[in-house]
């Protein structure tokens, strides 16, 4: 009799999931193959806030076509400035035409830093060229706080930074008082010769992304002692934590709360501020985010509520 092989075990191909973290001032994207990262690039900004939606399309197409998007399973996209339905299904349509075989799954980018930190329940604060907060309790209600733009907000980003920077110049010009060394540093910076020059350049062709690179201007001269550039830190911070804190009594937690973003994950002093800021209101479990927060998509693709 002749022995009886079992039939080779069949498995599924492993599955590809393709993240984005579409910021004020790029995009990130990643490539996930059965659970491992095996690409990882950056185009520019795709968030029609800041560029225009053709400008937008195109970043998206490129960095789509370059992740090998056209036979992935799932795309995860974690976007500022997707306030409504609307908001979410003008930015689908810009990904889908790039992704035919796969759901599009739109959260704002403050759940992408909840998600990196690997947690369910938390308070995530970005601070890059703009900020926000979100959180999520333990029954799933959800709130967020700031995140209207820098038209209207942004309190605590690198471009509120630097516009306040701006005005504290001018201010100073409007006394007539001599140039501080926060005022000679951001001249410098913008290659002008006088404070009331800032006013043509702050309202010409410069964009959101130029002002909020120029808040390392602040932070330089924050490191040398200057007072007006640390107490600009200080407000940054206070502003920051405020919006944690209405989420946080909304939803009635204290914590993690969870500090992410470009600013955020990279100038110490704003961290400690806004660490300071939260420890006086009694909330001592802040952290920053150690891992940038496109990671956090698999930790939505692996079933984390979205």
């Amino acid at each position: 009799m002749s022995p009886v092989h079992p039939a080779p075990m069949v498995y599924p191909p492993p599955r590809t999931v393709i993240g984005l973290d579409i910021g004020g001032s790029k995009t990130r994207g990643i490539r996930i193959v059965g659970g491992n990262v095996t690409d990882d690039r950056t185009a520019g900004s795709a968030n029609t806030q800041n560029v225009s939606t053709s400008t937008a399309a195109r970043n998206l197409a490129h960095l789509l076509s370059d992740l090998g998007a056209d036979n992935a399973e799932a795309v995860y996209v974690g976007a500022g400035g997707v306030d409504t339905p609307e908001d979410q299904e003008a930015l689908r349509c810009l990904i889908s035409p790039h992704a035919p075989q796969a759901p599009v799954t739109i959260v704002h980018d403050t759940r992408l830093i909840l998600a990196a930190a690997g947690v369910r329940t938390g308070i995530a604060v970005i601070a890059g060229t703009g900020s926000a907060a979100w959180g999520v309790n333990a029954s799933g209600a959800e709130a967020r706080a700031g995140g209207w733009g820098y038209l209207l907000g942004d309190e605590g980003s690198g471009y509120w930074l630097a516009r306040e920077a701006v005005r504290h110049s001018l201010h100073r010009a409007n006394l007539g008082l001599p140039e501080d060394e926060l005022t000679v540093a951001l001249l410098r910076q913008c290659d002008l010769r006088s404070a009331e020059e800032l006013i043509r350049q702050f309202h010409g062709d410069t964009d959101r992304t130029y002002w909020a690179d120029k808040s390392r201007t602040v932070f330089e001269c924050a490191s040398w002692g200057e007072l007006a550039s640390r107490a600009l830190i200080q407000r940054a911070g206070q502003h920051l934590a405020e919006q944690a804190l209405q989420v946080s009594k909304r939803l009635m937690i204290s914590g993690p709360i969870i500090l992410g973003g470009g600013l955020g994950m990279n100038q110490p002093a704003l961290a400690e501020a806004f660490t300071a800021h939260l420890s006086a209101q009694g909330i001592k479990d802040v952290r920053v985010l150690a891992t940038d927060p496109v990671f956090g998509v698999s930790y939505l693709a692996d079933g984390a509520k979205v």
